[in-house]
């Protein structure tokens, strides 16, 4: 079994769907749109298989995102090196983006940084 992919909704489309393509590499489809609900997505393929679902609705809540909530609190992208990291965290922090942990190595292992990005979603970036 394995997970096909992950949905989250956002309220610009365009902006997330460009956020993971440019930082992340991904690819994204043309889009859809179902005219009857004006729903929309875009589907963003990864090197690895995974894919990401984003979408977007008329008259979708909006609360702050806390930092320590309960539910998904981040998507985390493997991208091969220390070197990596750190390099892909410093580009989002150039860029504007809140780095909130590392890079560091973790107490359970890990080589990471958490970041705080689109529409306040946190992204880990590790090894």
């Amino acid at each position: 079994m394995r997970i096909e992919h992950i949905a989250m909704y956002v309220n610009d489309l365009e902006t997330a769907r460009d956020f993971f393509v440019k930082y992340f590499n991904g690819k994204a489809n043309d889009g859809y749109h179902n005219t009857k609900t004006d729903f929309r997505s875009y589907f963003v393929s990864f090197d690895d298989g995974a894919r990401l679902e984003i979408m977007n609705k008329p008259e979708m809540e909006d609360p702050e995102k806390a930092l320590n909530r309960t539910g998904f609190i981040h998507i985390a992208f493997s991208v091969g090196s220390k070197e990596r990291v750190d390099e892909l965290t410093n580009t989002l922090r150039a860029d504007g983006y809140q780095v909130v942990s590392g890079p560091r190595t973790t107490g359970d292992g890990y080589y990471e940084s958490c970041v705080v990005t689109i529409e306040g979603n946190q992204v880990e970036i590790t090894i």
